[in-house]
């Protein structure tokens, strides 16, 4: 792989890693724990407050999730193994890799 392709998938693959940690930053108050003041708040308020907590705390599951799969093919292009499938070394597909630059599994080894 020649050395301006694997800049562009750094950045590419850093700029992601920066969306995601922005988004996790902006929704950390929704995360936050529900206040239960029955004085203000109704019981189907405060219901629909820790369905939105729960939703958004799935959401930044998923975030840190991928964060980690974006450490992870950081770290293979760092040691040369990016693009090759962890589980059976096979080279995975450009197109899926375009798809998902941080992908870790040819299409076969995915299923």
């Amino acid at each position: 792989m020649s050395e301006r392709k694997t800049e562009d998938i750094r950045d590419t693959l850093l700029a992601l890693k920066a969306e995601l940690e922005d988004l996790s930053e902006m929704s950390g108050e929704a995360r936050a724990t529900v206040q239960l003041d029955q004085q203000s708040v109704g019981r189907l308020s405060r219901m629909d407050a820790l369905q939105g907590q729960a939703m958004a705390q799935a959401s930044e599951r998923q975030r840190r999730a991928t964060i980690q799969r974006i450490d992870a093919a950081l770290s293979r292009l760092d040691s040369g193994d990016y693009g090759y499938c962890v589980e059976c070394g096979e080279e995975i597909g450009a197109k899926r890799l375009e798809v998902d630059p941080a992908a870790a599994f040819c299409i076969s080894c995915a299923r």
